[in-house]
């Protein structure tokens, strides 16, 4: 039975489930379809990686108080994190994958706690 490919519109024979005459034709519909959702997603890799190499970069001894100026001059996103942690008394720790940091919420103090997470593995 001769089908025809929906990426390159090409007649091709094969098994019965086979849908496209080529790998390439395959994998360039499945990209275009996917390209979006990928592109979104690739844009949020981005920015917390962004974010996190802007914390290691300021804290580099594990634990740091700086200006919140100097995180938003290199360009750090506050709304993008990966996780949070609440500690016992209720501090709230945001997480660029391994580093975090705490924003204070009085509006008159403008120092944000920069932390790196310490985790024993065996």
């Amino acid at each position: 039975m001769k089908r025809n490919c929906p990426e390159c519109g090409e007649e091709y024979t094969g098994r019965v489930d086979k849908k496209f005459c080529s790998d390439a034709c395959r994998a360039s519909h499945h990209n275009r379809n996917n390209a979006q959702e990928l592109a979104f997603q690739r844009n949020v890799n981005n920015i917390l990686r962004h974010n996190r190499n802007v914390l290691a970069e300021l804290n580099p001894d594990g634990k740091a108080n700086v200006r919140k100026e100097r995180l938003i001059d290199r360009g750090f996103k506050f709304r993008y994190f990966t996780n949070t942690y609440t500690t016992r008394n209720g501090t709230l720790y945001h997480f660029c994958y391994d580093y975090g940091y705490l924003v204070d919420e009085d509006p008159d103090k403008d120092f944000v706690l920069l932390i790196k997470r310490q985790e024993y593995v065996e």
